[in-house]
C-alpha cells in the first residue's frame, strides 16, 4: 500500500470523527486539537507501514 493512499484513508477517518464531534456539540477548538493529533498518528503509522524493508546484510569480511 502506498503512503498517499494510507494518508487519504486516514484523512477520511478523521473527517468522520470530526463530523461526529460537531454533531455532538463539541467546541471547534477541541475538534481541531483532536484532528491534529490524529493526523500526526496517521503520518507516523503510515511511514512505519509503508516504508521498504531493509535489505539483509551480508557476512562481514
Amino acid at each position: 500500500m502506498s503512503f498517499a493512499l494510507y494518508i487519504i484513508g486516514f484523512i477520511l477517518v478523521i473527517s468522520g470523527i470530526a463530523w461526529a464531534l460537531v454533531t455532538a456539540g463539541v467546541a471547534m477548538f477541541k475538534i481541531a486539537i483532536v484532528s491534529i493529533i490524529l493526523l500526526g498518528i496517521g503520518i507516523l503509522t503510515g511511514v512505519v507501514k509503508t516504508r521498504p524493508k531493509d535489505p539483509p546484510r551480508g557476512p562481514l569480511a
